[in-house]
């Protein structure tokens, strides 16, 4: 098999997190095609008995794996950022801790960088899955190619943030990841937009994705409106929007995340914002 770049994984893991789910979530990388050279995983504040036992059984087993323990719960943005920083290799790829990868993930993607040595981030598709990846309930596809990802970035995130893989020296070069809740990755790719970074979408499916049967009808809310509300100010400052097309995203925010009830909510996102898995 051909040889590609050395890579890193980046991962996060709280105290809320489950332990079977965390299992299947590292099972998928270890699992890969081309499995990862190192895998940084951040401990982020406390966790119970049963995570801490099998991190441990993690570090033992396997000499691949790096664990950074944060002493209080910092959040996904500042645990992702110290990860990046600790990380060995200049390529990068980001995992959720509940979330499935494909087994022939990060093979598409080191084949994406070894063919355009000028691109800086590499992300695809999603399945979301209730109970297990066999029930799929929704796909979240992203636009294909570098001016179509820059398009979408002006109105929404243009990438799925659990299947992206990036260069450590871009992400370094625009100030690495920062705290924004539910916003951290939306950030760093309008960062690395100014910067001139060059960006892929896979239109295959790469991660399966773990959520809620209230999921859609829960993105809403004064503080998840509040943090749309920063990330269209950033937009605004690196003029990547105009001021009517801030103004319209904010209004469209306001009604969707705040004004309209959550069973309304979940239909829009449904209908405007996921495909329909194939059968």
């Amino acid at each position: 098999m051909k040889q590609f770049e050395k890579f890193s994984v980046c991962m996060s893991v709280y105290k809320k997190d489950n332990l079977l789910h965390f299992k299947q979530a590292i099972e998928s990388i270890i699992n890969q095609t081309i499995p990862p050279n190192e895998i940084v995983l951040v401990i982020d504040g406390p966790i119970h008995d049963k995570l801490n036992i099998y991190v441990s059984k993690l570090q033992k087993q396997y000499n691949f794996i790096t664990i950074i323990k944060l002493e209080e719960n910092r959040g996904l943005g500042n645990a992702l950022r110290i990860g990046i920083e600790k990380a060995k290799y200049n390529l990068i790829a980001r995992m959720d801790s509940d979330d499935i990868s494909v087994p022939d993930r990060f093979e598409k993607q080191l084949r994406c960088f070894d063919l355009d040595s000028n691109l800086s981030l590499v992300g695809g598709a999603i399945y979301e899955f209730i109970d297990t990846p066999q029930n799929v309930i929704g796909v979240r596809s992203c636009p294909l190619d570098d001016i179509n990802i820059k398009k979408q970035i002006k109105y929404r995130s243009p990438f799925n943030h659990v299947t992206v893989m990036f260069k450590k020296y871009d992400i370094l070069k625009v100030g690495n990841y920062q705290d924004l809740h539910f916003n951290e990755d939306y950030l760093l790719w309008i960062k690395l937009c100014s910067a001139n970074c060059k960006f892929l979408n896979l239109i295959n499916n790469l991660v399966y994705v773990r959520v809620g049967k209230e999921m859609y009808s829960r993105r809403g809310g004064i503080k998840y409106f509040k943090s749309e509300l920063k990330i269209q100010k950033v937009l605004l400052d690196f003029k990547l929007i105009n001021y009517l097309e801030f103004s319209l995203n904010v209004l469209i925010r306001l009604i969707v995340q705040v004004l309209i009830p959550n069973n309304l909510r979940a239909f829009l996102f449904k209908r405007f914002f996921r495909n329909k898995p194939k059968k």
